[in-house]
């Protein structure tokens, strides 16, 4: 199995990401100013108890925030999470309770579900590729295809769904697109192979004190590109828009000549096409859909009615 790229989990640099998120965030909601309409209606001593229910069934996603947003808006809240990260979640379901300053909860409601009903959407869209490929030895993946600053959150997210995080930025991985053949050489675009050389000579050296990553990918359009490269040897071959046949085809010649090398399969992945990719034999498939064309699930915070 080829070395695998940086999979994202709860750390620091999430935590920071995201934390600046919530800056942009009371920007936007705030303007430096305050929340009008809350502080001209709600005593500023009221307390409140609520619940951050889910309207419909799912996967949970970004609940682990939920302290940091307390935190970064400095929020006068008490929070419980009834469910973790990565957990099917039914319609109705309770999934977190807040208790504190009703000011405060009023403030601060659209961020908390603006970012758990897209994290939601996002590991429950996944979920649903994951478990049609179910079975087979192809492992989904993401891209870098998420939405400004939001790149951290969402891949956690994809990783909540079951899938698998690819690189996260162009500084972890080299990935070899048709672009870079195209510039690489002396006035016209060099083979697969000579940029899979070029780049191999660089992986894992340093430069100007930076180390470059390891894994070196390479992407194909067609059989006789493939078949030019798979003796360079790079990490992963990436089998951008093949046919189903097509895919077969370097399945099998893999399987033959260079079997460590891991073959990755885009474009056109939908639900109704990703099992039959999968059942090719490859051994990955990325789609950038599910980041930017998962729908947000709906969330909802509801009073308990339990005023002081």
């Amino acid at each position: 199995m080829a070395v695998e790229y940086q999979q994202i989990r709860v750390d620091a640099p999430l935590e920071d990401d995201f934390r600046q998120l919530i800056r942009l965030a009371v920007r936007e909601d705030f303007d430096r100013q305050i929340d009008w309409t809350t502080v001209s209606l709600v005593p500023e001593d009221r307390i409140g108890k609520c619940q951050v229910a889910v309207r419909e069934a799912g996967v949970a996603a970004g609940l682990v925030t939920l302290p940091w947003i307390i935190d970064e808006m400095n929020l006068e809240l008490r929070i419980e999470t009834l469910v973790e990260d990565g957990a099917r979640v039914a319609a109705g379901q309770i999934v977190a309770q807040i208790e504190g300053s009703a000011r405060d909860i009023l403030s601060s409601e659209r961020i908390v579900l603006n970012t758990l009903c897209r994290m939601f959407g996002i590991a429950t869209f996944t979920d649903r590729f994951v478990q049609q490929i179910s079975g087979t030895k192809a492992r989904l993946y993401d891209t870098r295809k998420t939405t400004l600053g939001w790149r951290r959150m969402d891949k956690y997210a994809v990783r909540c769904g079951g899938g698998t995080n690819h690189r996260l930025g162009l500084f972890d991985a080299f990935l070899i697109k048709d672009n870079h053949l195209a510039l690489a050489g002396p006035g016209e675009a060099i083979p697969p192979s000579e940029a899979v050389a070029k780049a191999k000579s660089w992986a894992g050296g340093e430069s100007a004190g930076m180390k470059a990553p390891q894994i070196v990918e390479v992407e194909v359009d067609t059989l006789e590109q493939f078949q030019d490269v798979l003796p360079a040897g790079p990490d992963i071959i990436l089998l951008d828009n093949f046919s189903l046949d097509d895919l077969r085809q370097a399945v099998a010649i893999r399987n033959e000549k260079s079997p460590q090398i891991e073959l990755e399969a885009s474009g056109n992945v939908k639900l109704e096409t990703i099992r039959e990719i999968a059942e090719t034999g490859v051994d990955r498939i990325s789609s950038g859909a599910l980041t930017h064309a998962a729908r947000w699930l709906d969330l909802g915070l509801d009073w308990t009615h339990d005023f002081s």
